[in-house]
């Protein structure tokens, strides 16, 4: 039974369009993760899960500790339903009454913390805090600035890079009795977050793979010097580095104590474009053939489930099985219908599915309240995401 097969009979009982996680696949991606982890603890990035069954699935398994999360009343739900004791909030927050809801409750204060970068976040927070004492992170800027730093690759996030800006924040939060600073978080997007086998550009590339290395090595020297400034004030809990597409390089930093990674779970179609690592599309969605318009041409229902980023053809979802189907250039993903060209569209009738890999992890569960697990050719039982479980958080 091929892999198509395999998911139609899996699913037989549902109507399209759904999604499901293939469970084999889910499992097999974690533990190449902590493989490439080496022994240091993997914090599992909630946003590129965005289903509280299978966070708490994956924190079962050796190798994974805790939770980033990416907004307040996010972690403090999944506080509140046990799912971990360790939640870090990897974005700043400037939600105050969330704010004041995490200072009501001894739990929450002791579970989660907050990402800071700025004098600003530091005073927002006392204000909503009261005399509760809140658990911070700074936050630091992971950017390559070659060129004497004319030129910046990388995310827009924090503004602090030196260790002496480092250190100078980390002071003024010392100094604040209502904040206890316990980490460091410095995520390099360039690295993490950039495969170096873009299709049909081999040139570019090689070009991508020798600013990663660069990258790599500048922000290894910087990121200790960073830690080491900070740990001559004060003790910290952790040092978050990283990401998927980054996790072994990562870890190799001595200062680095735990790496973030969450999309390599589901490993949508945007992670094929590493060269250091492999996964296995576990996070899937099917759509029914609704019509037949003509010769090599079958058209689905929906699909227009574009992923966040700039503007291109890669933030749409792939056409995965059957083989050998593309979008209309007219068209493309389509809010109601997608037309998909290409001599297998011949052998699909009206009613059967086409099955599609997202751009990106989680967001695919902000188009679907439930995701079916599948593990190999049996449906295991059905989960609700967080839009499921009424919870969009963004």
């Amino acid at each position: 039974m091929n892999l198509r097969e395999r998911y139609d009979t899996a699913t037989a009982a549902f109507e399209a369009p759904f999604a499901v996680v293939d469970l084999a696949a889910f499992r097999a991606n974690a533990a190449d993760l902590v493989r490439r982890a080496a022994g240091k603890p993997i914090r599992v990035a909630s946003k590129s899960v965005r289903c509280r069954a299978l966070l708490e699935d994956v924190l079962a398994m050796d190798g994974f500790a805790g939770i980033m999360a990416f907004t307040l009343p996010e972690g403090l739900w999944l506080a509140a339903e046990g799912v971990s004791d360790d939640i870090l909030v990897a974005y700043p927050t400037a939600d105050r009454a969330a704010i004041a809801e995490l200072a009501a409750s001894d739990a929450a204060a002791r579970t989660v913390t907050l990402m800071v970068d700025c004098p600003e976040h530091l005073d927002m927070i006392e204000r909503a805090a009261g005399d509760r004492r809140i658990r911070v992170c700074i936050d630091i800027d992971a950017s390559y600035r070659p060129l004497g730093g004319r030129v910046r690759i990388g995310a827009l996030r924090s503004p602090l890079r030196t260790a002496a800006e480092v250190a100078a924040f980390a002071e003024q939060i010392l100094k604040r009795p209502g904040l206890d600073l316990v980490g460091l978080m410095a995520y390099e997007s360039q690295i993490a977050g950039v495969g170096d086998l873009p299709p049909g550009r081999p040139a570019r590339g090689r070009v991508i793979a020798a600013m990663q290395q660069r990258s790599r090595l500048e922000l290894a020297r910087r990121r200790a010097a960073i830690v080491r400034a900070v740990r001559n004030l004060t003790d910290l809990e952790f040092v978050n580095g990283g990401g998927t597409g980054s996790v072994e390089k990562t870890v190799a930093e001595r200062a680095v104590t735990e790496v973030a990674a969450g999309s390599g779970l589901y490993h949508p179609h945007l992670f094929d474009q590493y060269s250091n690592f492999t996964g296995r599309p576990a996070a899937l969605f099917a759509l029914p053939v609704v019509r037949r318009p003509g010769p090599g041409v079958a058209t689905c229902l929906g699909g227009g489930y574009l992923a966040s980023g700039p503007g291109d053809a890669i933030r749409l979802p792939v056409p995965y099985l059957p083989t050998g189907l593309s979008y209309s250039p007219n068209e493309g993903a389509g809010e109601v219908q997608t037309p998909l060209l290409g001599r297998a569209a011949d052998g699909l009738a009206v009613g059967d599915r086409v099955w599609f890999r997202h751009t990106k992890a989680g967001e695919l569960c902000e188009r679907f309240d439930a995701v079916h697990l599948i593990d190999g050719d049996r449906f295991v039982r059905t989960v609700p995401t967080y839009r499921g479980e009424g919870r969009t958080f963004l």
